[in-house]
């Protein structure tokens, strides 16, 4: 089984989207490319499942069922925020010592399975299917604690507010129309 080590997330505006590299204790480096297509549905579908996979670890679980969802909504950010305390943010991504068992090019990630196990972790497939039969589909599957998973997540969070990928997309406003002191009919003013 492969053991993560590393986990880097950036937004990289000239390609307008953001390159996820995985670095394992083993040297190997995954890299994918994740767009703002992929994200719109992959942001929530994780974050749901993170909260639910929380709850269950619960110590509680069982008596939890028939909590009312703000309670578990509480008690789920709060494992969250005790996760993220003792993450390591600090040490830099160790760069350019790694074996490339994906190859030099990112995955171009078309879609993403996740699937909770009984065990703990979160297993993630990521999966490139090229639009042309001509090329051979590529995908690449790891496993994560919650902990590792939470760590992503605030990654990813914070690659989404350089994106501005969560901003609506916001019409330009209408020109108002401008009454001319002879009482004309409006024109647009600039």
């Amino acid at each position: 089984m492969m053991q993560i080590h590393q986990m880097s997330v950036t937004y990289l505006p000239e390609q307008d989207r953001i390159l996820m590299r995985i670095n394992t204790v083993e040297g190997e480096e995954m890299r994918m490319w994740l767009t703002r297509r992929l994200m719109v549905g992959l942001w929530p579908l994780l974050s749901k499942l993170l909260t639910e996979h929380l709850l269950k670890l619960e110590s509680a679980g069982a008596s939890l069922s028939g909590a009312n969802p703000e309670l578990k909504k509480m008690l789920a950010e709060f494992r969250k925020e005790e996760f993220l305390q003792h993450a390591d943010f600090d040490t830099p991504y160790k760069e350019g010592q790694h074996r490339l068992p994906l190859g030099e090019d990112p995955l171009l990630v078309t879609d993403v399975d996740a699937t909770p196990l009984a065990s703990g972790p979160l297993r993630l497939n990521f999966n490139e299917r090229p639009p042309h039969g001509d090329a051979k589909p590529r995908s690449f599957q790891m496993e994560m604690q919650p902990k590792l998973m939470q760590g992503l997540m605030h990654l990813l969070d914070q690659a989404l507010l350089q994106s501005q990928w969560r901003e609506p997309f916001v019409p330009l406003a209408a020109p108002e129309p401008a009454q001319d002191d002879d009482g004309a009919k409006p024109r647009y003013l600039n």
